[in-house]
């Protein structure tokens, strides 16, 4: 095997649909949708995911802390929100660019969970290996999805699913420290705490004792008393119990004193995860938010709070491009990290939400939201693509799509250009920058020598200008070394599929089998 070759997993159709020429849309907010805090950075977007992917990857490259995505497994079942019966290749295809995209969004340090079953799972493993290469493979995740019954099975009744987790970089020196999950512990009949060595009062009690206990008395909500041993004041005590780090709960009947436990150096995760809950618990918590609840195998919120817990801390960004039923961004909110979430079928409005309106106002108080005292606020904001910016007219030449208006043509283009749109509140040709001295104008205005005249004179001499508009005076192309000067949509012509806004997995029309074939894998 020569240098140049490798070893990579082969279909029908891989390298003509590996790299589209996807068009970077902007995004629309619908603030009528959006929710809580205005300044919130938490985002949710309707539409193809394909296209939000490549809609993100300018502002969001290499930000995103962690990846978790639940995409529709091929196992040619028809579910209720996804069309799942895809080919084999084409299921590969269309995963393989979202992969693609998805990798560029994820930072130097940050982690990829896919949920997946046995039909897939070995090929996705192979295609990942491709994509993210092998030495960035951490290992498979065994989640028990259910518990009992399985007499649908034809041979083997699989209980579980697979979680695999791959790295951006698996270098040491990226990720210093073994991931560690937190965990909660429980404090019965009195309260246990922890040394400034990590060790457990009650774990050296038998040997050393407890030392000089204060005795305190707590009294409960229906009136009976809680005598405590502490090595704290019961000022301390109340204060951890007012300030929800300490929770005062029944136990079965009886009160008992409940404090979460960041432990420095917590426990390592293992492989097989079997007390994280199933489909059916995952079923039973959306049927609490939504009474008539009808969505196909959703994820427990407790498995998804432990994924986030590995590598995430507050505020980082949580991306999840399969949505669903909101499960990722809820747990996320709930957790303080900051979230993106996509979501193309009608249940991102019907699911997801009013879901994540009631985890703001803090009435979901199900899933994780007791065990991490979720009480609510946050916010998010609502977005849906942009049409395409350019379409065919009546004569089949491309133009501008009238359903742009001025400043949201000035985005795309700064978009298309690879320019930050961020309009300066005096200079009204500073649309956006590429750097802190080079900027980007677009106009709807025909150009003349005398506008472009007018704002060089403005120009600081380090400073560049490219504009764009549809139509300019030919004396404006080389007035000035330091403006270009491009005509729209002629510019943009065969950049990008432009027209097309639908790479859904929603696919039904696939290959057809030759007789012949299907009688020699007859068996």
């Amino acid at each position: 095997m020569s240098k140049k070759q490798r070893l990579e997993l082969m279909w029908i159709g891989k390298g003509e649909k590996d790299n589209p020429r996807l068009e970077p849309r902007i995004l629309i907010e619908d603030p009528e949708r959006s929710y809580g805090d205005k300044d919130t950075e938490n985002i949710l977007i309707h539409g193809d995911n394909l296209l939000a992917l490549k809609a993100l990857e300018q502002d969001y490259a290499g930000k995103v802390k962690c990846i978790y995505i639940d995409p529709p497994y091929n196992t040619g079942n028809a579910f209720e929100h996804y069309d799942d019966g895809l080919e084999h290749s084409e299921w590969l295809n269309l995963m393989s660019i979202r992969l693609r995209l998805l990798y560029k969004l994820l930072s130097t340090d940050g982690v990829l969970f896919i949920n997946i079953d046995e039909i897939e799972h070995a090929y996705l493993k192979v295609l990942l290996d491709e994509i993210f290469g092998r030495k960035n493979f951490i290992g498979d995740l065994i989640w028990k999805k259910r518990k009992g019954g399985g007499n649908d099975s034809r041979f083997i009744a699989l209980d579980h699913d697979y979680i695999l987790v791959y790295v951006k970089c698996s270098d040491k020196e990226i990720h210093k420290k073994k991931w560690r999950v937190s965990y909660e512990i429980e404090y019965l009949q009195r309260y246990k705490e922890v040394d400034d060595t990590g060790r457990y009062y009650w774990d050296t009690l038998a040997r050393d004792g407890l030392q000089n206990p204060i005795k305190i008395v707590i009294k409960c909500p229906d009136g009976s008393v809680l005598n405590i041993n502490s090595q704290k004041s019961k000022e301390t005590i109340l204060g951890g119990i007012k300030a929800g780090t300490i929770r005062l709960t029944q136990v079965k009947g009886k009160w008992t004193l409940h404090h979460k436990v960041y432990m420095p150096e917590g426990k390592v995760l293992r492989s097989i995860l079997d007390d994280h809950g199933t489909n059916k618990i995952a079923g039973d918590e959306l049927r609490v938010l939504f009474r008539d609840n009808d969505f196909d195998y959703p994820k427990p919120e407790k498995l998804i709070q432990t994924l986030l817990e590995l590598n995430t801390k507050h505020g980082d960004i949580v991306l999840d491009s399969f949505l669903g039923s909101g499960t990722t961004a809820a747990v996320a909110h709930k957790m303080g990290r900051n979230w993106i979430g996509v979501e193309l079928g009608e249940h991102c409005n019907t699911h997801c939400v009013p879901r994540l309106q009631k985890v703001i106002d803090g009435t979901d108080q199900g899933g994780i939201s007791k065990a991490v005292d979720w009480q609510g606020g946050g916010g998010f904001r609502y977005y849906t693509l942009a049409p395409s910016l350019l379409k065919k007219d009546s004569n089949d030449r491309w133009v501008i799509s009238e359903e742009y208006n001025a400043e949201q043509l000035a985005a795309a283009m700064a978009k298309q250009e690879g320019f930050k749109y961020y309009p300066d509140e005096t200079v009204y040709w500073k649309q956006g920058y590429s750097t802190e001295t080079d900027f980007i104008y677009t106009t709807t205005q025909f150009l003349t020598v005398d506008i472009i005249d007018k704002i060089h004179e403005e120009m600081k001499p380090e400073e560049s200008l490219l504009i764009t508009c549809k139509a300019f005076q030919d004396a404006c192309v080389k007035r000035h070394s330091n403006i270009t000067v491009k005509k729209i949509p002629h510019v943009l012509l065969g950049r990008c599929e432009f027209g097309k806004d639908d790479y859904s997995l929603n696919i039904i029309n696939v290959p057809v089998v030759d007789s012949e074939d299907e009688e020699e894998e007859d068996c």
